[in-house]
Parts: C-alpha cells; sequence; structure tokens
C-alpha cells in the first residue's frame, strides 16, 4: 500500500515494518559469521585476520555510494507519502542510473587501492596476500552488490521491507551453501581457499539481483519502469544534484564508521595476530548487537519520510519515541545474552585453545553496553535525517568517532595497551547519544526540507 506507512498504530506499524529489516539484518551477519567460522577455524587466524581488514576496507568504499541511495529512499518515501507515484518513478530511474555508474568506478578505484590500503592498515604481513585476494573478488563483486542494496532500499522506502527479506535469505543461502565448496572445492570445483568465500558471496549477491527485478516486474510493482518509461533512466541532472547535495553528507556518515573501524583496527593490529584476531571475532559479535538499532533506524527513517510526505508531523514525534524504546529494549536484550554466553560465542570463531579467546572475552564486557548509546543515535538520526538534514548527524559522528573515539585511544595507547582502544568504545558512544538527543530536541531539522527539482523543460 503506498500510504501503508501513515496509518494505523505507529508502535504496531514500526514493529512490523522493522521485523523485516531485522530478520535480514540477522540473515546478512548470519552470512558473514559463516564464512568467518569456515575461514578462522579452518584456514586459521591469518585469514581471518585478512578478511577482518579486507572487510573493513570494503565497507569504507561501499559508504562513499551509500548515501546516494539513502537520498533516494528518503525522496521515495516522501512521494509516496503524497501519493505521486510518478514523481517515484523518475527518482528510480535517475538514481538507478548513477548509482549504477558510482558502483562500476568505486569497483575500479577499490581494485587499484586494495592492496596499498592493506599495506597502510598495518596488516601482519602474512595476512597481508590472503586479504589482497579476498578483496580482488569482492570489489569484482561490487556493482552487484551496490545495485542488490539499493534496490532493496527503494522498495523499503515505498513500505516494502518484506520482499527484501524474502531475497536476503535466498542470498544467504547460496552464499552459505557456496562457501565450502569454493573453499575447499569438490570434483571439478577447484580450490580456492580465502577467494572463495569472496567468489560465494560474488554468485550469491548476482543471482538474487537478478531473481528479485524478474520478481518486481511479474508483481507489476509500481516503481517498475516499463518500455514507455525508459526515457526516465537519462541522468536528470538537477535530480542528481539534489541526491549529491543530500546524499554526500549521508555517505560520509558511513565514511566516517568505516574510517573509524580502519584506524581502530590499525590500533589493535600493533598487539599481534591473536588480538586482531580477537577483534575480527569481536566485530561478527558486534554486528548481531547492532542489528536491532540499524533495523529500528532505517524503519524510522521510512516511516518519517512518508509521514513528512503526508504533512503528518504529529506522528513524526510519536515515531522517533517509539523508536528509541524498541532499540534500546532489543540491542539491551543482545548485549545481556552475549554477556552470558561470553567465550562460548567466541569459540565459534576461534579454534580451541586460542589465546585470541581470553582477549576477545575481555574486550567484550568493556564494548558491548556502548552500542545502546550508539542505538539511540541512529534512532534519532533516521528521523532527522528524513527531513533531510544530513550535516547535524554527520557532525556528531566526525567529533565522536574521529575527534574523541580514535585520539582518545591513542593518547593512552602507551599507559593502558589495548585497553586504551576499549574503553574508548563507551566514551564515544555515550557523547554521541547526548549529541543526537541535544539536536533532536533543540535542532532545525524540522524546518527542512527534501524537494525534487521540476522537470527541465
Amino acid at each position: 500500500m503506498p500510504r501503508s506507512l501513515t496509518e494505523g498504530s505507529i508502535r504496531i506499524g514500526l514493529f512490523r515494518f522493522a521485523l523485516p529489516i531485522l530478520l535480514a539484518n540477522i540473515l546478512q551477519s548470519l552470512n558473514g559469521s559463516v564464512n568467518s567460522i569456515w575461514v578462522g577455524r579452518y584456514l586459521g587466524e591469518a585469514a581471518l585476520t585478512a578478511t577482518s581488514n579486507a572487510n573493513t576496507v570494503t565497507f569504507l568504499l561501499i559508504g562513499a555510494a551509500f548515501g546516494v541511495a539513502l537520498a533516494a529512499t528518503i525522496l521515495i518515501g516522501q512521494c509516496i507519502g503524497a501519493n505521486n507515484i510518478a514523481e517515484s518513478r523518475r527518482v528510480v530511474g535517475t538514481s538507478a542510473t548513477f548509482f549504477a555508474a558510482i558502483s562500476v568506478a568505486m569497483a575500479i578505484t577499490g581494485l587499484v587501492l586494495c592492496r596499498p590500503l592493506i599495506v597502510a592498515m598495518s596488516t601482519p604481513a602474512d595476512s597481508v596476500p590472503l586479504a589482497v585476494a579476498y578483496m580482488r573478488v569482492i570489489f569484482l563483486a561490487l556493482p552487484f552488490l551496490y545495485m542488490y542494496a539499493f534496490v532493496m532500499a527503494v522498495l523499503r522506502g515505498a513500505g516494502d521491507s518484506k520482499t527484501p527479506f524474502y531475497f536476503m535469505l535466498l542470498s544467504v543461502g547460496i552464499d552459505i551453501a557456496l562457501n565450502p565448496l569454493f573453499i575447499f572445492g569438490w570434483g571439478p570445483v577447484p580450490r580456492l581457499g580465502i577467494a572463495g568465500s569472496a567468489l560465494a558471496t560474488f554468485v550469491a549477491q548476482a543471482v538474487s539481483l537478478t531473481a528479485l527485478i524478474r520478481h518486481l516486474y511479474r508483481r507489476h510493482h509500481m516503481l517498475c519502469l516499463h518500455k514507455s518509461e525508459l526515457a526516465l533512466l537519462k541522468v536528470n541532472w538537477p535530480l542528481v544534484g539534489t541526491l549529491v547535495k543530500k546524499g554526500i553528507p549521508m555517505s560520509a556518515q558511513m565514511l566516517v564508521l568505516s574510517l573509524s573501524g580502519v584506524l581502530m583496527i590499525t590500533l589493535v593490529n600493533r598487539f599481534g595476530v591473536d588480538t586482531t584476531a580477537a577483534f575480527g571475532a569481536a566485530l561478527q559479535i558486534w554486528n548481531y548487537i547492532q542489528m536491532p538499532a540499524f533495523a529500528v533506524g532505517m524503519a524510522v527513517s521510512a516511516m518519517t519520510a512518508q509521514n513528512v510526505g503526508a504533512g503528518k508531523w504529529e506522528r513524526v514525534t510519536r515515531i522517533a519515541r517509539v523508536g528509541v524504546l524498541y532499540s534500546v529494549a532489543l540491542t539491551g536484550s543482545i548485549v545481556l545474552v552475549i554477556e552470558l554466553l561470553n567465550t562460548a560465542v567466541f569459540g565459534l570463531f576461534l579454534p580451541a585453545g586460542s589465546g585470541a579467546l581470553a582477549i576477545a572475552a575481555h574486550m567484550n564486557r568493556i564494548v558491548t553496553g556502548s552500542f545502546i548509546f550508539f542505538g539511540i543515535s541512529l534512532t534519532l538520526f533516521g528521523v532527522v535525517r528524513a527531513t533531510g538534514a544530513v550535516m547535524a548527524p554527520l557532525l556528531i559522528l566526525t567529533i565522536s568517532l574521529l575527534l574523541v573515539r580514535f585520539p582518545l585511544a591513542q593518547v593512552f595507547l602507551s599507559r593502558y595497551q589495548v585497553d586504551a582502544v576499549w574503553w574508548s568504545f563507551p566514551i564515544s558512544s555515550l557523547l554521541a547519544a547526548v549529541l543526537a538527543v541535544l539536536y533532536y530536541r533543540y535542532g532545525a531539522w524540522r524546518s527542512m526540507r527534501l524537494t525534487i527539482p521540476a522537470r527541465a523543460a
């Protein structure tokens, strides 16, 4: 339904819309975790260290184009809220073409820069060739990864979170099934090692994207472009200007998150393979802890965009409150479960008896609670960016992650060793939450608008 997020109970509507997003995010993290189990337990700590470093760099480059997709999603959501389907299709056409071009450019950039970036991150020497082999395949797959994420984001902007979940299930199933086949080989399939894990992701994304697009056309989805509308794929530069103007700050938010990860893993790498492997295993656990906050943030953003388009501002305030409550409750529950399980969880990713297990357990006790604060920030960012207010979230993330988290860890590194890295997480996350609440309450985001330029004459 075009206006499905602008009517009815916010508490029930947000839960129903966020749940498939959460399940899709869990599936995606499960996929990464299963891949890490194969790599870490059967290819060793050096291989797990390689994938940890490679995935951090990959996320850094993916984040460079992610904001354009978010800007398009918000525009589509506002159009759907205003019941203007024709304008939604215009946004889909231009943004799809522009986004595809960006994906190819970023793939080429990644192929060229993967080795220098891995070396610059102080990656342990025995992990460098493994990380480069993994990254080269991932960057070849990048256009499929980008366009798959873009189509799913567009569907969520239109109020559909179930279809993305179903096709994420397909993608994850294919990836999990192909991982051991490509890593170890069987019959005519050669043994590819760590590159096989990346190839499985490549195939899964390509197959799922093709199947998703075919499904949408068979179901005559309202945002599908047909032969008479192919002219909408021609780039509308004023619209691109809007997407870039609002998308760059949102991309920069992802880049700040990614750059922070790169900087932190650079500090962690100084303490050897065991500490880096422990950090890599912890990243897998932290992905699950953050899933509810990311899901609620995405759902809140889509719901807010539609209600802004419909002019229902009284619902926006209630969406923010319900979103924060959901984020805190869900994230806090997972933090409690992870704390109770402790080393039993990390044993899935690290060999029995590994020195990295004790390091991971110690790190987990310090860091996990910080994701409750970070979830509050993500939820409120989702609300304000739906109106086009994108600079304040970027500034808050830059202050907390780049101007506080990394310098704080670096300054105290010599005195407290790696504990300085772990304690920088809760301190910076609490700061981000406080700044996000202050901006939500007193900022001028309610007066902002994300408008679509008129058609060229």
